[in-house]
């Protein structure tokens, strides 16, 4: 059989693809709307005429006055990780994170989020003008997830913010957020306050009192930025949101200012904040309830410390290893105790040298001791 002469069989019958009838209907909407419409383009088209708006409205004008006078005083806060090239013997630094801070004083102190600066081997400042400088930790606060940065730029370069006061701000009052949301710097967005004397948790799960609750949008990279009232004074300092998806769900949180006037200066002067207590160590809350107990459990006393002096008797062993439980305290200047953290909720408001009521139970029987505070590097 010649090669003219050979059949082939048939085989399945193939489709054609879909991006063949895709193509063909394109076509035909193109020749449809060509016809219905005829020629569609207008040589002679020009820019339509601008309308004049007019004046800002003053919440405007004052808005982006805020915004001028604040920003030059908002920083970014770049984290870095040192990491050694296996083959150069050198070391680079790898960028871990970014936050905002802003500045505190003249002298190069940059206030910030403990978290923001937590892990990082080195940190740098980058400032409004686009200056770059690195920073020198001064000291953290984490049950306030505070920190400070110093760098060694001119004063010209630094102004602080104006302070403001956090107690007596109002649900309703009109607040504003700048910051570096996603690396995006100076950023600014507006809300009002949602919320006053809320509590969340630190990064050590010790409660922050008094925090204020935002709807200005506060996302990752805004964490170390300031909260302003419409003054443009500093009233709180961005720390954390309540969102399920990790972006501004419309609550957001931030550390007051009282508390972080409180603590900045401490940091500056000691490296740490100043924490008066009553000289004991505690048990944990679940050694408590594990006892069916309800209070705070003396572990140990310190030393020389205001509750040794006062006679607070601690946990102890005798000669066959059975355990005689220390006092348990239940209330300070009367109000009730239930755990360890009711117990740094009421110290936190008292100074070295008061002194309060400190009612402890001993042996199924209550007595009431008068404890002068003093301050303490570590416990209660």
């Amino acid at each position: 059989m010649s090669f003219v002469e050979r059949q082939i069989p048939p085989g399945p019958q193939r489709r054609n693809p879909l991006w063949i009838w895709v193509f063909i209907a394109l076509a035909l909407a193109a020749l449809f709307w060509k016809d219905r419409g005829g020629n569609v383009h207008d040589p002679n088209a020009v820019p339509r005429a601008i309308v004049a708006r007019g004046e800002l409205a003053d919440d405007e004008k004052a808005t982006i006055a805020l915004f001028r006078q604040a920003s030059p005083s908002v920083v970014n806060i770049t984290s870095l990780a040192l990491r050694r090239d296996a083959f150069r013997l050198d070391v680079m630094e790898i960028p871990k994170g970014a936050g905002t801070g802003f500045v505190w004083d003249e002298q190069g102190h940059i206030v910030t989020n403990f978290h923001v600066i937590e892990s990082a081997e080195v940190a740098k400042v980058t400032l409004a003008d686009r200056s770059t400088w690195e920073a020198r930790l001064v000291g953290v606060e984490p049950d306030k997830d505070l920190a400070v940065l110093k760098i060694d730029a001119p004063k010209a370069k630094l102004p602080p913010l104006i302070l403001g006061t956090s107690r007596d701000l109002s649900v309703g009052q009109k607040v504003f957020a700048i910051g570096n949301p996603f690396g995006l710097d100076q950023t600014l967005t507006t809300g009002i306050i949602s919320g006053l004397g809320r509590e969340i948790q630190s990064m050590t799960k010790r409660p922050i009192q008094g925090v204020i609750q935002t709807d200005a949008a506060i996302n990752p990279g805004n964490s170390g930025g300031p909260l302003l009232d419409s003054a443009g004074r500093l009233i709180g300092v961005n720390t954390a949101i309540y969102s399920p998806s990790g972006t501004s769900a419309g609550i957001g949180f931030a550390v007051p200012v009282d508390t972080v006037n409180r603590i900045v200066p401490q940091i500056i002067r000691h490296g740490r904040a100043e924490r008066v207590g009553l000289g004991v160590n505690i048990a944990e809350d679940q050694i408590v309830e594990q006892l069916g107990l309800q209070g705070v459990l003396v572990l140990t006393v310190r030393e020389g410390s205001p509750a040794a002096a006062a006679g607070v008797r601690p946990t102890t062993y005798d000669a066959n290893d059975r355990i005689h439980l220390g006092d348990l305290i239940v209330a300070i200047n009367g109000e009730p105790i239930k755990d360890t953290n009711g117990l740094y909720r009421i110290l936190e408001r008292f100074q070295a040298g008061d002194v309060v009521k400190v009612k402890i139970q001993r042996d199924q029987h209550e007595q009431e001791l008068d404890i002068p505070l003093a301050v303490l590097p570590q416990g209660r």
